[in-house]
């Protein structure tokens, strides 16, 4: 059994910040010395990210670039020395006001796409790792969208990028088990409030590459829509010696991340030979893949899956340009990237593939 896309919607913040913009908010936040300069410059420009969006807005943008105060936002620098930014407080607060808006564009446009009535909705599953409030993001696309108050939902939380992978996997159950289900999935993340202030290369890393967006699924059973994408499988793997390999943990200034040398090492080693199996037990061989969609963790993470499983940079040419253009937004990133490759009519099958913490494997496979 399978899950029938029947459309999908994106939407991000208005703010577009390119790399050498965001080169020069971590110059005014983070650096300390000129040899921090130095090496910051080098980092943000091997990112392969031209631009990005943030749900921070453009004028407290231009306040940290200019050293003005006129936005008067609690993400301004305070120029003391031990500056550690606003509290985790503070930052959710900001989450609340600005990830449910977004989430309801998203939801909005994929719902729109599809030509399924809100109030046939029977399923909600919302993602996202940046943000906690209750009544939750799924209660504000109730009342937004319209959906009917007996909708049964269902949050995955702080799972990181592969999240959505694992929120497709729950509306996959919900399709097999329901013939009538109808599921919206939505996965939205706000990165830029938990910028890290201060020198800590570890998280200055994330700084360099995480952004803001949201994206939205509306699916159901195979039978409604026979010739569109269907997810038709999932894996899980959990790689050993590598619980230290990437983290995301709650702190007093911020939800801190932390992304290890050794993940692309890890992915290398790894990968292939669990996703090898995974595909043989689903009937498929690793040569019959013709399109990947891999979550842009970073460009080295895209780089060493290529060189593991030899796939030719033309497949993956989804994950650059969404990376690209609107860097890592986290668990959003991935249908990003298959609106774009359904967009385009990609050949199938078609797996999916996102790294999170643990170190932790997910992917999906498309027909």
């Amino acid at each position: 059994m399978s899950l029938a896309i029947l459309g999908l919607g994106t939407a991000v913040p208005d703010a577009i910040i390119d790399q050498t913009v965001a080169s020069e908010i971590a110059r005014s936040l983070c650096c300390r010395t000129p040899e921090n300069e130095t090496w910051l410059s080098s980092m943000y420009g091997g990112t392969d990210i031209v631009t990005r969006r943030s749900s921070l807005g453009a004028a407290v943008v231009r306040d940290v670039i200019e050293g003005t105060r006129y936005s008067g936002s609690v993400f301004l620098p305070t120029g003391m020395p031990d500056d550690c930014g606003p509290t985790t407080g503070q930052r959710l607060r900001h989450y609340a006001a600005t990830a449910p808006p977004l989430a309801v564009a998203a939801s909005r446009t994929a719902l729109e796409r599809s030509g399924i009535s809100p109030n046939a909705i029977s399923h909600l599953i919302t993602v996202s790792c940046t943000g906690f409030l209750a009544p939750g993001i799924d209660v504000t696309l109730i009342q937004e969208l319209g959906l009917p108050p007996t909708v049964e939902r269902t949050n995955v939380g702080f799972m990181g990028c592969h999240g959505a992978l694992n929120g497709l996997r729950v509306a996959r159950a919900f399709a097999d088990a329901d013939p009538n289900a109808r599921i919206l999935l939505c996965a939205v993340e706000l990165c830029s409030p938990h910028y890290h202030y201060g020198w800590d290369p570890q998280r200055m890393i994330a700084n360099a590459i995480f952004a803001d967006g949201a994206a939205a699924l509306v699916g159901g059973p195979a039978d409604i829509a026979p010739e569109d994408w269907h997810a038709v499988a999932s894996g899980s793997c959990l790689i050993p010696k590598s619980t230290d390999a990437m983290t995301w943990t709650i702190g007093d200034h911020g939800f801190e991340m932390t992304l290890s040398k050794r993940v692309p090492g890890l992915i290398a080693e790894y990968l292939k030979p669990w996703l090898q199996s995974w595909l043989d037990q689903n009937g498929v061989a690793l040569t019959d893949v013709k399109t990947w969609a891999i979550h842009p963790g970073g460009p080295r993470i895209v780089s060493a899956a290529e060189a593991t499983l030899g796939i030719r940079p033309e497949s993956t040419a989804a994950s650059r340009a969404v990376f690209a253009e609107f860097g890592n937004m986290s668990s959003p990133t991935i249908l990003f990237i298959l609106e774009r490759l359904r967009n385009e009519n990609a050949p199938r099958p078609c797996v999916a593939l996102g790294f999170g913490p643990g170190l932790t494997a997910e992917a999906a496979l498309f027909g």
